[in-house]
């Protein structure tokens, strides 16, 4: 995969989302399907997800890769985008893969990713993860990614009394 741009800071890191989400052209109601960690994916999830709040899409989250566990990812006013009701049945359009997946402690392997991309061969696929996760846990060479999307979070400056 080619490196298109570099980018700085949160909106480097949603621009590039939304442009490639609303270049998809989805129709009402399509979903886009994040897959990550609950807790420490939730947060990146919501952002990104808060970025394309305006398209007609559904949005989801599975934890992991367990899709009966799948939420729906709804915009609650003065706060923004968060988990609700159980999501039903996946017929994604866009399948997007957090980089936590690939920490060795999430307990999901790419294998097990592969299987989940495999249920749905017409999903784009994209990829958001930071500090080369995916590419330090050798996912690159797994994953069919139409759109990857890696930052950097370094320094990480601590003020204390």
């Amino acid at each position: 995969m080619e490196q298109r741009a570099v980018l700085k800071g949160v909106p480097g890191i949603l621009r590039p989302f939304r442009e490639f989400i609303e270049g998809l052209g989805l129709a009402s109601g399509e979903q886009v399907v994040y897959c990550g960690v609950p807790g420490t994916c939730t947060p990146f999830v919501e952002l990104l997800a808060f970025a394309i709040r305006s398209l007609p899409v559904a949005q989801v989250f599975v934890p992991g890769v367990d899709e009966s566990r799948a939420r729906r990812l709804e915009l609650v006013p003065a706060l923004g985008m968060q988990g609700g009701e159980a999501a039903g049945e996946l017929h994604p359009r866009v399948i997007v893969v957090m980089g936590g997946l690939s920490m060795e402690n999430s307990g999901v392997s790419h294998e097990a990713v592969t299987a989940f991309l495999d249920r749905y061969p017409t999903a784009m696929i994209v990829g958001v993860c930071f500090q080369q996760m995916f590419e330090k846990a050798g996912w690159c060479d797994h994953l069919p990614f139409d759109l990857l999307i890696d930052a950097n979070i370094d320094p990480v400056l601590v003020w204390s009394d």
